[in-house]
């Protein structure tokens, strides 16, 4: 296996809980994995992605593994971060690049999120109506993947998708409508890899509107980890199919 670097690429926020549960949660993957990983973020925090690979250029090192720390496929992962590559090519053309695919969807990730709904007192139950609320995004193949996530998890009486933004509709919006239409209970699973503007705006919301429960963001499970991991031996496996430039 490559033991080349891997750089992940965080949305980035002002908020500082962000970068901090970036950072635990890239700390897991190096206690797991070995791997010598660095982190960047497209907006809000240092460094930037060309940033890393063009210190990683500078000393030396020809190859590097990018990895988007996103939870679905949106214009970050399709054109910012592809963009960003681009440039580092052409300053550094003998960095060989290879370019993964967004955490999610990923099989792990409802296990993930049923971790974080445990931790806040629910668990999956027939009699317990179910949001899923993401960012939510102006592509709608991104808000198709929360759709079709909604539609295959199952344990629940109903699990809805609903969109901090951009979409509908809101988390609010999906509780009160599940329980106009009679259910007993309602939680929120909160799709958000780390605690921010849109994490703590659903909570809020989701509780006034009559959630039972709002999970925290995902942060450092062991399963987004484990996902991480095997995006980086997935970029490997596929060789120069997978490079850029």
């Amino acid at each position: 296996m490559s033991t080349a670097p891997l750089v992940a690429v965080a949305h980035g926020s002002r908020d500082p809980r962000a970068a901090a549960t970036v950072e635990e949660l890239l700390g897991l993957v190096r206690r797991r994995s070995g791997l010598r990983v660095l982190t960047s973020y497209l907006d809000h925090a240092p460094p930037a992605p060309g940033q890393v690979l063009g210190a990683l250029a500078a000393e030396g090192t020809g190859e590097a593994v990018v990895l988007p720390l996103l939870l679905t496929s949106a214009y970050h992962s399709k054109t910012d971060i592809p963009g960003a590559l681009a440039d580092v090519h052409r300053a550094h053309p003998w960095l060989r690049v290879r370019y993964g695919a967004t955490l999610g969807p990923h099989p792990l990730m409802t296990a993930a999120l049923e971790r974080r709904l445990a931790e806040a007192g629910v668990t999956p139950d027939p009699g317990t109506a179910l949001v899923l609320a993401a960012a939510g995004s102006s592509d709608p193949s991104a808000n198709a993947t929360i759709n079709a996530m909604a539609r295959r998890w199952r344990g629940w009486g109903r699990v809805v998708p609903a969109y901090a933004s951009a979409a509908r509709p809101t988390p609010a919006e999906a509780v009160r409508a599940l329980r106009e239409d009679g259910a007993r209970r309602v939680a929120v699973a909160s799709y958000f890899l780390a605690p921010g503007h849109f994490a703590d705006k659903v909570r809020e919301e989701s509780l006034a509107a009559g959630a039972e429960a709002v999970s925290a963001a995902l942060g450092p499970a062991p399963e987004l980890a484990e996902i991480i991991i095997q995006r980086h031996d997935e970029i490997i496996t596929l060789g120069d199919q997978a490079a850029v430039g």
